[in-house]
């Protein structure tokens, strides 16, 4: 959802949200809008940038937290999410919060509002009528309007003010003289000025509608809600190629502040790389075999720890251990590419043993290879869910095969697969639940390789769509998640590469510092350049 508000109003000129020196202020600024909208509903690389004041990261020496510096680290954490999400989803919108429908709170809610609504039909149906009730919802609405406004708007504001003029209606009301339904209609004109054309529909409803004063200005209000939401989108939108420009300066200045208040903010993204650091230092050669540098003890480099750290979140076990602060603003993101990529893997998994258990009479028939991928996918739909039973729902997929399989069989006048083929099949298939399944060992390290080579290379879109031998099958699949993967891990790189390359150079040289360094693929330095 984005939709454009009509603006300027009056032919006021509107304030630009574009400036690149008001990003901080115009983020924390949505910030508060889009708190107070949830309320009002209710009821690059190590070396890249380093001439930028802000690349160089600092900690501050362990100090007493104070409630005051909490809860500013949580205002910079949120402004640095919001921002963050702004940049990475091109869709990202604010819609009204609805809640569930069964939830308490809902009830709650639903009891207040219903309770406000009663006391005004009752106080504008008494006799002389009261309007306390009415007056507050008048100026309620009224601020709420001013809200929209730019700070140029003054005829507007003016306006506004004129007629929503409290004090006077609190003149009126004691002299039983208020023009409710003549408040309202100015009120459902004004919106109709400073709406979105996507909301022209519901102002004309409201035009439109015989209903009594009180469903009348509950309906208003339903619509003030929607408008707020499309005030921010309109926002958000504005801010976007500001952010896009300046997000990386922006996120990593941020994420400073966070740290100086809350020198633990890298506790987490330490233990990570520390943990990478470790699984290659078990996997190369404890000194150099031959050349200069004989005998002399080798360590990992920079860039292979941080790519093996990159790979690793691919990974991720939530359950263990919580993600790095550095990538907590993309878990949704991660979370998702990683329940995507374990479905495919299975699916990849099946098919392989398919294809080496039948053979021949289904080899090169695409249409059988489309058709058991869309099966299998639907029938895994959902793998990650709590109470989903995998091993159930492979013994559906294997008689769903088997059914296919026949029937393709059949047409090409082949024999029909034997019960204990179908048996074999079944077992094989329901194996990969197991983690030491060669199938499954197979695909994981090969679609594994596959994320290394993206994250190693310089321009890895051009390797996209080279994937290993054996998974053919999904590469489409693997493409798309390889595209959405690398670029939050680029971006990551650059927004936090200072950050790391501090740890990493604490980790390698916090003891004696090493008399070699592994040799390094210079595929992998080229990769500052991205």
């Amino acid at each position: 959802m984005s939709y454009i508000p009509k603006m300027p109003l009056n032919d006021e000129r509107p304030a630009s949200t574009s400036s690149g020196e008001d990003q901080g202020s115009d983020v924390e600024s949505l910030s508060e809008r889009c708190d107070s909208m949830t309320s009002t509903s209710n009821r690059e690389s190590f070396t890249s940038d380093c001439s930028s004041k802000h690349s160089t990261p600092s900690s501050s020496p362990p100090k007493t937290l104070t409630l005051d510096v909490v809860m500013d680290s949580a205002r910079d954490l949120s402004n640095l999410s919001l921002a963050h999400e702004m940049i990475v989803n091109g869709n990202f919108c604010l819609e009204p919060k609805s809640l569930p429908q069964d939830s308490l709170w809902k009830i709650v809610r639903d009891i207040v509002h219903k309770a406000f609504w009663d006391i005004l039909e009752s106080e504008l149906n008494d006799d002389p009528p009261e309007y306390g009730q009415a007056i507050r919802l008048l100026e309620e609405i009224r601020e709420i309007l001013l809200s929209f406004l730019n700070p140029g708007a003054n005829r507007m504001r003016t306006q506004i003010m004129e007629v929503l003029d409290m004090d006077l209606i609190r003149q009126q009301a004691e002299n039983n003289a208020v023009d409710i339904q003549g408040l309202a209609s100015y009120i459902i004109t004004t919106m109709g000025k400073m709406c979105a054309p996507a909301r022209d529909e519901e102002i004309k409803k409201l035009r439109e509608s015989s209903d009594n004063k009180v469903t009348l200005f509950r309906e208003v209000f339903r619509v003030l809600d929607l408008m707020k939401a499309d005030t921010v989108n309109f926002t958000i939108d504005n801010l976007r190629p500001v952010l896009q420009r300046q997000g990386v300066e922006y996120e990593r200045e941020k994420f400073q502040s966070i740290l100086d208040k809350t020198p633990s903010a890298l506790e987490h993204t330490t233990s990570w790389i520390k943990s990478a650091l470790e699984e290659l230092s078990t996997t190369i050669p404890k000194e150099q075999p031959n050349g200069p540098g004989k005998g002399q003890r080798l360590v990992p480099g920079p860039f292979q720890i941080l790519n093996t750290a990159f790979l690793s979140i691919l990974t991720w076990d939530y359950d263990k251990s919580p993600l790095p602060e550095t990538w907590m603003t993309d878990e949704t993101r991660l979370r998702e590419i990683q329940r995507q990529l374990q479905q495919y893997q299975a699916v990849n998994e099946v098919l392989l043993i398919v294809y080496s258990t039948v053979g021949g009479p289904i080899q090169d028939l695409p249409s059988l290879s489309d058709r058991m991928k869309r099966m299998i996918s639907v029938l895994l739909d959902g793998m990650h869910s709590p109470g989903f039973n995998l091993e159930e729902a492979l013994k559906g997929v294997s008689a769903q095969i088997c059914c296919e399989i026949n029937k393709s069989l059949t047409e090409r006048n082949y024999p029909a697969l034997t019960p204990a083929l179908q048996g074999t099949l079944t077992g094989q298939i329901c194996s990969i639940t197991q983690k030491d399944n060669p199938i499954r060992t197979l695909v994981e390290d090969r679609v594994q390789h596959y994320f290394m080579a993206l994250i190693c290379d310089p321009k890895p879109q051009v390797k996209l769509e080279t994937v290993p031998a054996g998974l053919t099958a999904i590469k489409p699949e693997l493409a798309l998640m390889g595209a959405k993967f690398i670029s939050l891990v680029n971006y990551n790189k650059a927004v936090y590469g200072p950050f790391y390359a501090d740890i990493i150079r604490k980790l390698m040289f916090s003891s004696n510092p090493p008399a070699a360094n592994h040799p390094q693929d210079t595929t992998q330095d080229s990769i500052t350049s991205n």
